[in-house]
């Protein structure tokens, strides 16, 4: 089989996600990329073959079953940016209708009202720089403002009677809040006073209305399950911690009196169900893969969706007994021509940075060979983001053609406490980047990485890392691939969503005071040190890390007759989620490391 082939048959395997029930329980509907792009399709739970609800011209991102059941809410991405727009189709499919404007805006979905007759959203329609939430009537298309507000404002939850709501809204990336609004009297209160930074997050209503949990780290490091009396000034509590994990995730049964946690171990999940009247007296449920997500009680509270998977297990849709724990397989994403029981699985590998910060992250060595392997480092986005041991078909492709992959966490990266996540903020960007060499030393000292084969990938904030490791230590890489990254702070401010651009100024620097810092953070400025062959891949309509970013890094490699090559996809945003395209990245980054590490 040629490098080619195996690329191909690695890339075609596909996910499902955003599991939504039926309102009597006895269907699924969900996300697929089975024919090729994302669209909805629908299941019955005992099991049988998936139907197509939608076939899109736009990639579909979300999906959620109205209450009455006779509606399915969509948010799509035309042409895979980050212009959503969201749609109502029947379960069948039929009578497609758009309730956003179209255009440039963003529109995120945010779910039902209890009733079933309004959908809620944030929009960036009257404000760029802000995410405002709204109302739409599915009867009369009539539009209600609910909470108007800077930042990036999003519905949390609804009340039983339709009038309260809890909406998140971000100050700055790592410090927010939850507002409890009173849509009949335009009123809102805010529920989550504190001293920055801390994060409230999932807040969602107790079954009698009189409090909410939420996934907090007020007042510690870790996050954890709190709950919040709405009836008593000084009813905060913490029903649920770990010092050695952090609550990434819950779900709460119908009735109200059971929760479903997942816990964040290093990168790796675990699963835990409790009574909410006795937490401390928790079960752990044995999953099939590493990472569960997109929790969803069926209406009866016997049934628990979610989305599994593992460094060897595509993600799909399983079905958990919340009695048992036993758990079923729902979707099967295609795998043609892979045994999945012959990928290479990853392993947790910690060490210490160059000022003795412990770190960790995730190795995947090749089931041929031996060490040292060549060798990639593979940076995640975020900055805020996590390596996670999930499947990734391009971490498999490398693999199957003898190179290992490390994929680090360091400083900035999420999932290991609140002190942690903001060692990068600002000028501490510097240290984080010093990061880069430390793991670079670690594999070689180690005896895992070749010396003289390393290279380095990452896509948004990773794809900064990957130019920052190229930039700041060109004698440590052979090549790179940068995936729709930032090289120039200032172009990135300037051209981004106006709302991203207000709430990444704590994180990365302020371009109205602080210009002389990111301009020191920039690669862009020093290009003239790279000297590895570097692969830059970026989708046409990415609003995020528009596409000048990438232009700026082949225009400058260009001059210095450095190796370079650039591969733009037209119908693709931040990321690639089309199957030819995706196949098309795939055997490019491949080729490009097998080039020059192996040749």
């Amino acid at each position: 089989m040629t490098v080619e082939e195996s690329v191909r048959l690695m890339a075609k395997i596909g996910c499902c996600w955003s599991p939504t029930f039926a309102p009597d329980g006895e269907q699924l509907a969900f996300v697929s990329d089975l024919s090729g792009s994302p669209q909805v399709w629908r299941t019955p739970v005992p099991g049988g073959f998936p139907l197509a609800v939608t076939a899109f011209d736009e990639q579909v991102k979300r999906v959620i079953w109205s209450p009455a059941g006779e509606w399915l809410a969509v948010e799509s991405a035309p042409g895979g940016g980050m212009n959503t727009q969201i749609d109502m189709v029947r379960p069948n499919g039929a009578e497609r209708r758009r309730l956003t404007a179209g255009g440039i805006s963003n529109n995120w979905l945010g779910g039902w009202t209890k009733d079933g007759r309004a959908l809620m959203f944030s929009s960036n329609m009257d404000q760029p720089d802000a995410m405002e939430c709204f109302r739409i009537s599915i009867d009369s298309g009539s539009l209600e403002k609910l909470a108007v507000g800077a930042g990036t404002a999003t519905i949390e939850d609804a009340g039983s009677d339709n009038s309260q709501l809890l909406v998140k809204r971000v100050a700055y990336r790592g410090d927010n809040n939850i507002y409890l609004v009173n849509s009949d009297i335009e009123g809102e209160r805010l529920l989550t006073a504190h001293d920055p930074p801390a994060s409230f997050e999932n807040a969602r209503f107790s079954h009698d209305g009189r409090a909410i949990y939420l996934i907090s780290n007020r007042d510690k490091d870790m996050a954890c399950l709190c709950r919040l009396s709405l009836i008593c000034d000084s009813g905060w509590e913490v029903v649920r911690a770990r010092e050695d994990a952090e609550l990434v995730e819950f779900a709460l049964s119908e009735d109200g009196e059971q929760a479903a946690l997942v816990w964040n171990v290093a990168g790796a999940h675990e699963l835990e169900l409790v009574h909410l009247q006795n937490a401390e007296a928790g079960r752990v449920i044995e999953l099939p893969g590493a990472i569960i997500e997109s929790l969803r009680y069926s209406p009866d509270g016997s049934k628990l969706a979610a989305c599994i998977s593992g460094a060897r297990l595509p993600q799909d849709i399983w079905l958990l007994d919340t009695v048992s724990g036993d758990a079923r397989q729902v979707t099967r994403s295609p795998q043609i021509g892979i045994d999945h029981t012959q990928l290479a699985g990853a392993r947790l590998l910690k060490y210490r940075a160059h000022d003795s910060l412990p770190l960790s992250g995730w190795l995947y060595t090749p089931r041929t060979g031996q060490a040292p392997y060549p060798t990639v480092l593979s940076f995640h986005g975020g900055p805020e983001g996590q390596e996670q041991p999930r499947f990734r078909y391009d971490y498999q492709a490398l693999l199957a053609q003898g190179i290992a992959v490390f994929a680090p966490n360091v400083r900035g990266s999420s999932g290991f406490g609140k002190r942690f996540v903001n060692l990068d903020n600002g000028a501490l960007r510097f240290d984080a980047i010093q990061d880069i060499a430390s793991t670079a030393k670690h594999l070689i000292d180690s005896g895992i990485a070749e010396p003289s084969r390393l290279g380095i990938m990452g896509g948004s904030y990773g794809g900064y890392m990957t130019m920052a490791g190229l930039a700041e230590f060109p004698e440590i890489f052979a090549a790179g691939v940068n995936l729709y990254g930032v090289v120039n702070f200032k172009t990135f401010f300037a051209l981004t969503e106006p709302w991203m651009a207000s709430i990444s100024k704590v994180e990365y620097g302020d371009p109205d005071t602080e210009g002389e810092l990111l301009d020191a953070l920039s690669p862009i400025h020093k290009l003239d040190r790279v000297i590895a062959p570097t692969l830059a891949l970026h989708g046409a309509n990415d609003t995020n890390v528009p596409v000048h970013e990438a232009e700026q890094v082949v225009e400058a490699l260009q001059k210095r007759d450095v190796p370079v090559d650039y591969i733009l996809f037209p119908d693709e945003g931040h990321g690639f989620s089309i199957e030819s395209n995706r196949i098309a990245a795939a055997t490019a980054i491949v080729n490009w490391f097998l080039m020059y590490l192996l040749d």
